[in-house]
């Protein structure tokens, strides 16, 4: 009887090609797993939504784990966030970065602690804190005209690329599909990476962000950071999100160009997008290049 059925009837039986790759995904992330929220964060939370947080409690959760003390005081001794005092303490770092900072800085370091077991990463934690402090800097010389605080930019330079590491152990290929895609110059970054082995890190990376309670703009960002269309208003994403997108990719990009080593070809993609959003210039990357390099002590 199935032979007599109106092509419409097995369209209508048939699942889309965008939906069973949705299904696929959601399957192949649950098997992956998403590492759970650290419990360091949500003793943080905890303290910190109260009426009145003890900042003597919170110096001593932080002081409990050696690396995010010192995370901690580092980035509160960066150029963005200080106020030119080095911060010798974590009890100072905490009044210097204020509550909100504290716990998305701890969820950033936390990050990197919960891929610790991920081998030859280094190079990439070290490219992600280089994105998030030029994208801080570049939030801060942009000011209102953007409108996104330093620490919000900051946070989401850590945490854009957070599904890589995710993608490193289940899948030995993606090392080598990570080449390919930072050499395509047409397709999509994630359309690489879903050729290749059916995931996509942007996917996993704002999975993971909103189980970690990072905010809704942020999770947005990450999600779509590889999209044109975001970038664009092509498809409606929160301005502040494609702000954050915008701002990063460009940090990436003022990176690159006091670089020697290999570039991807992302601006070349996005880059036209990205200082539209930003209401800015190819004219205006020198100065805001070398405000950049001055803050950072380049």
């Amino acid at each position: 009887m199935d032979e007599h059925r109106t092509s419409e009837e097995v369209l209508a039986n048939t699942p889309s090609e965008d939906n069973t790759f949705e299904n696929k995904m959601k399957i192949e992330m649950r098997e992956i797993g998403i590492p759970p929220r650290p419990s360091i964060l949500i003793q943080i939370e905890q303290e910190t939504t109260k009426d009145d947080p003890d900042f003597i409690r919170l110096a001593k959760l932080l002081s409990q784990d050696v690396g995010l003390a010192a995370g901690m005081i580092k980035v509160a001794n960066s150029p963005y966030f200080s106020f030119g005092k080095k911060v010798p303490s974590i009890q100072e770092a905490l009044l210097v970065l204020g509550l909100n900072l504290v716990t998305r800085t701890v969820a950033g370091l936390a990050l990197h602690q919960v891929f610790k077991h991920v081998p030859h990463m280094e190079r990439f934690w070290d490219a992600s804190a280089m994105t998030a402090e030029m994208a801080a800097c570049v939030a801060k010389r942009l000011g209102k005209v953007a409108g996104i605080r330093p620490e919000d930019a900051y946070t989401f330079g850590l945490f854009r690329d957070c599904g890589i590491p995710m993608l490193m152990n289940p899948f030995p290929e993606y090392r080598t599909v990570l080449a390919r895609a930072n050499k395509e110059s047409a397709l999509s970054f994630t359309a690489v990476e879903e050729e290749g082995i059916g995931l996509n890190h942007a996917t996993l990376g704002a999975q993971l962000a909103e189980d970690w309670l990072l905010p809704e703009e942020t999770c947005q960002a990450i999600r779509h950071h590889h999209d044109r269309e975001a970038l664009n208003g092509t498809l409606t994403i929160p301005h502040r999100s494609r702000q954050l997108i915008a701002i990063a990719q460009l940090a990436e990009y003022l990176i690159e160009l006091n670089s020697t080593q290999r570039q991807s070809n992302e601006w070349g993609k996005l880059g036209a997008d990205c200082l539209a959003c930003l209401e800015l210039d190819p004219d205006d990357l020198p100065e805001l290049d070398e405000y950049c390099r001055s803050a950072r002590g380049a």
